[in-house]
C-alpha cells in the first residue's frame, strides 16, 4: 500500500487514489491549474469584452421573448451572484429558475425570495414529486456508492434542461467558475462524471419500490449533444469573466440583497450539507472540502494552512449532525436503526452497476482536447 501523501502547495492528497505529484510535490490538480486554467482565464478587460460579447448575443436572440435567458437558482453563492450580474451587469432578461427536491433549508428559500425581490425578476419553482424523489434516493443509499447527491443534481439538471427546450429558451446561464471550482473532486469521492441514466435505472431497479413516472430524468448525452449541438441551446459562465471572489460576492449580496451567507459550500440543500459533512467522510473517508478548500487555496483567496486547521475538524458539531441523521432518516421514511444499517453496509462504486462511464468518459476528454473544457476530470 502507498504511503500517505499531500500537495505542498494546495490539501488534495492520496484520499484521491489516482492523484500524481511532480518532483516539488505540487499535485496534478495544481498543475493544470497554473498551466492551463490561469492561462485562459481573463476578468479583467479581455473577460469584460468577452461578457459584453455573451450579453448582446443573448439579448439579440431574446428579442420578442418573455425572457432571454434561464438561471437555476439554488440560493447558494454562485447561483445568486451570477444571477445578479446578469441582471444588473449584462442587462439580461432572466427567469430565475428553482428545482423544490424536498431538501430546500429556510435560508435558501429566503436568499432566493431576497433576490427576486431585489432584482424584479421572475422565479418559476418546479417541485419534484416527494415519493418519487424519497424512493430514488433511498435506492441510491441501499446502492452503497458514494455517489449520492446524484439523485438531486438529476431533479435539478434535468427539470431546467426540459423546460428551456419545452419553451424554447435557448440560453443557459450557469454559476459554474473556475473561481471557487477550479479543483473538481475527483470521481472516487462521489463526483460522477455527469447524470447517467443506465446508472439510474440499474439502481432503482434492483432497490426502488415505485414507479418514476413523473421524476426528471435526462441523460447527459441528451442535454450535452442533443441539445446543445444539435438544437443549439448555449450554456454561458459569466462568473469566470468578472471579479469573483468568494468573501466580496458574499459581501455584496448581502449589502444590496439581506443576502445570508452559509457556513459552506452546497450547504443550501439540507440533505447535501449532510452528505458532504457525514455519509461521505465516515463512510468513506472522503472530504470534498478538500478541494472545495483547494480551490480557494489556488486562487489566492485562503491560506493553506487556514484551510489545514479547518479540514481537521468537522464542519459541523457532533449533536448537529446526530440530529441531523435522525432527521434525515425520518424524512426518508427509514428508522434510525434502518439508516445505520446502510450506512454500516458494504461500500460499493458505479463499477457494481450498469453505466456508460466509458461513454461519458469519452465525451468529457474530448471537451479537454478541444480546449472546451479546462478543469482537471478524471
Amino acid at each position: 500500500m502507498s504511503s500517505y501523501q499531500i500537495c505542498s502547495q494546495c490539501i488534495m492528497d492520496t484520499s484521491d487514489p489516482n492523484i500524481r505529484f511532480d518532483g516539488q510535490g505540487k499535485c496534478d490538480y495544481c498543475n493544470n491549474f497554473e498551466a492551463t486554467i490561469l492561462q485562459n482565464w481573463d476578468t479583467k478587460t479581455k473577460g469584460g469584452m468577452e461578457l459584453q460579447r455573451m450579453a448582446d448575443l443573448i439579448r439579440e436572440d431574446g428579442k420578442g421573448r418573455n425572457f432571454d435567458c434561464i438561471i437555476g437558482l439554488s440560493g447558494g453563492l454562485d447561483s445568486s451572484y451570477v444571477a445578479y450580474i446578469a441582471k444588473a451587469k449584462m442587462g439580461l432578461r432572466p427567469l430565475l429558475f428553482h428545482v423544490d427536491a424536498g431538501w430546500n433549508t429556510d435560508q435558501a428559500v429566503g436568499n432566493i425570495e431576497k433576490l427576486v425581490d431585489g432584482l424584479g425578476l421572475d422565479l418559476y419553482t418546479e417541485v419534484i414529486n416527494w415519493e418519487e424523489m424519497k424512493d430514488l434516493q433511498v435506492a441510491f443509499l441501499r446502492s452503497g456508492i458514494p455517489d449520492q447527491d446524484l439523485p438531486q443534481d438529476a431533479s435539478f439538471f434535468s427539470s431546467l434542461y426540459k423546460f428551456a427546450r419545452q419553451h424554447k429558451i435557448k440560453h443557459v446561464i450557469t454559476g459554474s467558475n473556475f473561481s471557487t471550482e477550479c479543483c473538481r473532486e475527483p470521481e472516487e469521492w462521489g463526483g460522477y462524471l455527469g447524470i447517467d441514466t443506465l446508472l439510474f435505472n440499474d439502481i432503482h431497479k434492483q432497490f426502488g419500490k415505485r414507479p418514476l413516472e413523473t421524476f426528471p430524468l435526462k441523460d447527459i448525452l441528451v442535454y450535452k449533444l442533443y441539445y446543445q449541438k444539435v438544437l443549439g441551446m448555449k450554456v454561458h459562465h459569466p462568473l469566470n469573466l468578472v471579479p469573483f471572489g468568494k468573501k466580496e460576492a458574499e459581501d455584496e449580496l448581502g449589502r444590496l440583497f439581506g443576502w445570508q451567507r452559509f457556513q459552506h459550500k452546497h450547504h443550501e440543500s439540507r440533505f447535501t450539507r449532510f452528505y458532504e459533512d457525514y455519509w461521505l467522510p465516515r463512510k468513506f473517508g472522503f472530504h470534498k472540502r478538500r478541494a472545495h478548500f483547494s480551490s480557494l487555496i489556488m486562487t489566492g483567496q485562503m491560506t493553506r494552512e487556514a484551510a489545514l486547521a479547518r479540514i481537521a475538524q468537522p464542519e459541523m458539531d457532533e449533536h448537529f449532525l446526530k440530529q441531523e441523521f435522525e432527521y434525515v432518516a425520518h424524512k426518508l421514511d427509514l428508522t434510525v436503526d434502518e439508516l445505520q444499517a446502510i450506512f454500516d453496509g458494504p461500500n460499493k462504486t458505479y463499477r457494481d452497476y450498469k453505466n456508460k462511464r466509458w461513454m461519458i468518459g469519452f465525451g468529457a476528454n474530448a471537451m479537454r482536447w478541444l480546449g472546451l473544457e479546462k478543469r482537471y476530470f478524471r
